[in-house]
């Protein structure tokens, strides 16, 4: 494990963070909450995020930072205060893309285990097949290069049940909210990163199976931005007749055009060690004239294909097409190293506002844990 990887995979020490705080992190990105003490309580909930042993619960914090008297205040402060979280990602989107970067936009799901059923967004949540569990399930927007990936924005997904009375009024869920399928998260965060305007112009990476990969791409494609969209070898293709004549329509599932097209493949490196690669242009999106490539990868060991992709990508940028794929498991790298030590998966409150705040502020200590291991002096373990 190298040292960055050493200082991530622990809580920071508050003494650790203070001085990346103090030197005007917090005051930019806390700058939309207008009250003093309103910004005061955000940095010291983050400095409990990286300094608290174990579940970074309201309760653990509130012991951390102000003593157990604290709890009710830090309880109002993220759960019932109207302070708005929107604004604190945006500020922290914009941070991380002039300061870290970044590489592209990785839009990634994770499963957030409970013990029980009242968490708010819970439910019978499928693992395997004949397997589930108490879960979120949650959408998150990373900012990531090959180096690191930070958590910027969260949509949380919610059933048909918690987007209706009495479960909404009870979690505080707006009454506008319709986040309930993975695609309608995944739209909802491409809507987040767009509205930052030309700050968000980077690919778009999104690695969400439980999703349309087609109509996702066809939604990205008619934004005008540039994309790679994992694709399940089930989901049926055809074959862009202009590109490949002597193929005519061939419509196949994606799993079966990979192989089915042999001579098209090539080997490349995509700077991880070698591959075998094939790009097949596959029909246009019908609200755009530019073509989409299927993308298929297998290793050299044994063969095995490592994925499926679908990109707007032209055909000679195919390396870093596939440099982009690498991406998501930098985002799992850290989500583990980084994300679960500060506390991401912690809030076990139900109210709805509650846990987009925590996740906020757990987002914000995930970046000060990553700016600490980059100041650790060298030879420092």
């Amino acid at each position: 494990m190298t040292r960055d990887r050493r200082q991530l995979a622990r809580p920071a020490e508050e003494s650790a963070v203070r001085p990346v705080l103090d030197a005007g992190l917090g005051a930019w990105l806390f700058g939309s909450l207008h009250r003093s003490g309103q910004r005061a309580k955000a940095e010291r909930y983050v400095r409990g995020l990286l300094s608290v042993r174990g579940r970074k619960t309201l309760r653990s914090v509130a012991a951390q930072v102000d003593g157990p008297a604290a709890q009710q205040n830090v309880h109002h402060f993220i759960s019932t205060s109207p302070w708005a979280w929107m604004p604190v990602r945006h500020a922290l989107a914009r941070h991380v893309l002039r300061t870290q970067a970044p590489e592209a936009w990785v839009i990634r799901p994770t499963l957030i285990r409970k013990a029980g059923s009242h968490s708010v967004g819970v439910d019978r949540r499928s693992l395997s097949p004949g397997r589930t569990v108490n879960a979120q399930y949650a959408v998150g927007t990373w900012l990531a290069s090959a180096r690191s990936a930070i958590p910027v924005d969260w949509q949380l997904c919610l059933s048909a049940r918690w987007l209706a009375d009495p479960l909404r009024q009870r979690a505080g869920v707006p009454a506008d909210t319709a986040s309930g399928t993975a695609e309608e998260c995944v739209r909802e965060a491409v809507a987040h990163l767009v509205a930052l305007g030309d700050e968000s112009c980077r690919p778009v990476v999104v690695d969400v199976a439980d999703v349309d990969a087609v109509s996702v791409a066809r939604f990205l494609a008619s934004l005008g931005l540039p994309f790679v969209v994992r694709v399940g070898p089930e989901a049926q293709l055809r074959l862009d007749r202009a590109a490949l004549p002597r193929y005519g329509n061939l419509e196949r599932a994606a799993g079966e055009l990979a192989e089915l097209l042999p001579r098209l493949r090539r080997e490349v490196n995509p700077g991880d060690g070698p591959a075998t690669a094939v790009a097949i242009p596959v029909a246009a999106p019908p609200s755009r004239g530019d073509g989409m490539l299927l993308l298929g990868e297998w290793s050299p060991v044994g063969n095995a294909r490592r994925g499926l992709w679908l990109t707007n990508a032209r055909a000679p940028s195919l390396v870093p097409a596939l440099r982009l794929t690498r991406l998501p498991g930098v985002v799992a790298r850290d989500f583990a190293a980084v994300s679960e030590r500060v506390g991401v998966r912690d809030f076990g409150g139900r109210s709805f506002p509650g846990w987009h705040r925590h996740i906020t502020l757990a987002s914000v200590a995930h970046l000060v844990a990553v700016l600490d291991a980059q100041t650790v002096p060298a030879g420092v373990t």
